[in-house]
């Protein structure tokens, strides 16, 4: 397993790492990190990450995940007017749309979708948009807090009651998503009541099902607390090969630092 140690400014220290697993034959995950290359750019729009998990078969998922991670870049990239929330809800709108048209000029991929989960960090701020089943951990003072909530059916019986959340996770129809990029006519994205205010050495970790449905949050936690990133991510990954990796494993580990003045 080699750890993808991304290039990023201080204030941040960023690692990802992405598996196969060990019952798969294809990879249909998909994640990024960006930083605009222009100063003043960065200072406006700060930091992006995406993850995401592509479903409709091995080509159909590849092209999903991998339309929905470069759609919200350029989107959020171009569209930016201020607000982060505002420019990941137009990005997640595009990148919607782009996987419908692409799956209707490809017959064969009809069915493709994605869950995607992307963050913004601006200075300490944190912003993020989510649709699907992949989630965003915020692990501070060895405390870990899931920000998103899982778009599938499972996720619905948890919120109303049936489903104990201890239980959600060996549920047999835990995969069985609600809301996709790409699936049905429109998708209701969630992004948060309010931003985050982040603090030095918090941890952010963006992950697909393939990691949580197999290794706890307190093993997350665990495993966060204490190791760098890049550690963290090779720790989770293998943990998840060790229990069967049943499915593709992604994670994304951002440390926030020492912020630079402005």
């Amino acid at each position: 397993m080699s750890v993808d140690c991304m290039n990023a400014r201080p204030g941040v220290e960023v690692a990802s790492l992405t598996d196969v697993g060990c019952q798969r034959e294809n990879n249909e995950d998909s994640f990024l990190y960006w930083e605009p290359v222009d100063d003043e750019d960065f200072q406006r729009k700060g930091r992006l990450a995406v993850i995401a998990d592509g479903m409709g078969g091995y080509e159909g998922g590849q092209e999903a995940s991998r339309l929905a991670v470069e759609t919200v870049r350029e989107v959020y990239d171009h569209v930016f007017r201020g607000d982060p929330k505002l420019a990941l809800l137009e990005a997640f709108a595009t990148a919607h749309e782009r996987i419908q048209s692409y799956a209707e000029q490809h017959p064969g991929l009809h069915g493709m979708g994605t869950t995607c989960t992307a963050l913004v960090i601006r200075g300490l701020q944190l912003s993020f948009a989510h649709v699907g089943d992949s989630r965003l951990y915020l692990v501070r003072s060895s405390h870990i807090s899931r920000l998103t909530r899982d778009h599938s059916y499972v996720g619905r019986l948890v919120e109303s009651g049936i489903v104990r959340p201890e239980d959600a996770e060996k549920h047999p129809q835990r995969h069985i998503l609600t809301a996709a990029l790409g699936a049905g006519t429109e998708v209701a994205v969630e992004s948060g009541e309010q931003g985050v205010t982040l603090q030095d050495s918090d941890d952010l970790l963006l992950c697909t099902d393939g990691l949580w449905g197999v290794v706890s949050e307190e093993e997350m936690e665990a495993a966060v607390t204490g190791h760098a990133p890049a550690v963290c991510c090779a720790m989770l990954v293998k943990l998840a090969r060790q229990r069967g990796g049943p499915d593709n494993i992604t994670v994304q580990v951002l440390r926030v630092g020492h912020q630079p003045q402005a």
